[in-house]
């Protein structure tokens, strides 16, 4: 494992060792029950379709989204910035415009955008928190929505509005609309890294219980075994 993550997460290890637990990206802990999917949700056409997704640290997003049916590929990286500054030194710096993104590629005859964005709201983070998620703090960490097309743009737009008249958040939604942006991939240590590091004490408290969640409030989409960058 690369010796800079003990230092970029000792902040999670800390809350994990002291028995504490960070909240569950749900707003009903105790019974949670996911929030309803888009009222408009167009079709798209083709075998394959992209939608990037940040929502805090990329590790858990991307955990998410690979144990869900219809999803042949989630890759972590960066959206936001330039090509050359779309490096983990660069990007932890909160100076670059980039935020932590994860690239998924999915079958729109399995699932659709709209479904996609039911999950990234229900349990993939909490879109509420500001420049932040858990213990991650910076504008790296931002909740936004990356849009390819402007149909994507258009659904997004739509379910935040929609989402907003439920009442059913904590707060206002503060996730980021951000057309036009260029995905770069990150270091392939940290690709799948909450399935090739389930123990370590960043991913049971922050990541492990979103999985779960994903299990239960969307068990016609869960799939058990992920789709992995290295199996590609």
């Amino acid at each position: 494992m690369p010796s800079f993550i003990l230092s970029r997460r000792r902040f999670g290890a800390l809350l994990f060792s002291a028995g504490l637990a960070l909240s569950m990206p749900g707003w009903a802990q105790e019974a949670p029950v996911p929030i309803p999917p888009p009222d408009a949700d167009p079709a798209e056409s083709g075998a394959s379709a992209r939608a990037l997704f940040a929502g805090g640290c990329f590790w858990g997003v991307q955990g998410v989204f690979q144990h869900v049916k219809g999803v042949t590929r989630a890759v972590s990286g960066y959206a936001g910035g330039a090509a050359e500054t779309a490096t983990y030194d660069r990007v932890t710096s909160g100076i670059t415009g980039h935020a932590e993104t994860v690239e998924v590629t999915y079958d729109p005859s399995v699932i659709s955008y709209g479904r996609l964005l039911q999950i990234f709201f229900s349990v993939a983070h909490n879109p509420t928190q500001l420049n932040f998620q858990g213990p991650d703090h910076g504008t790296q960490y931002r909740s936004a929505l990356f849009s390819l097309t402007a149909q994507q743009a258009e659904t997004a737009r739509a379910y935040i509005a929609q989402l907003e008249a439920t009442g059913l958040f904590p707060g206002p939604i503060v996730t980021a609309l951000e057309p036009d942006a260029v995905f770069y991939p990150a270091e392939q240590y940290h690709q799948d890294f909450l399935t090739l590091y389930p123990s370590w004490p960043y991913i049971v408290v922050n990541d492990l219980p979103k999985v779960e969640a994903l299990r239960t409030l969307f068990a016609d989409l869960y799939r058990d075994e992920p789709v992995l960058v290295g199996q590609l």
